[in-house]
């Protein structure tokens, strides 16, 4: 017996959405928090939480963050 079409496409989709589910739980298991930074010139820097210049970069994007918090911070 053939299955129906309707059946076979849904079967397709929810494949394909278990498989964006695994991507997803796989990238957010090897990945680490950093902080890029791109200088003029076009260099580009990638700095972990470890060093200093990560952590204060990571307390400066934190105060941005909390500013823009606030009531009556400017929209962005």
């Amino acid at each position: 017996m053939v299955p129906k079409p309707q059946r076979t496409i849904l079967g397709k989709v929810s494949s394909y959405a278990e498989e964006a589910a695994a991507y997803m739980r796989r990238r957010r298991i090897t990945r680490t928090p950093f902080a890029r930074v791109h200088y003029r010139g076009g260099r580009v820097v990638a700095y972990p939480p470890d060093t200093e210049a990560g952590r204060a970069l990571f307390r400066a994007a934190a105060n941005v963050i909390d500013a823009a918090r606030e009531p009556g911070a400017p929209a962005t």
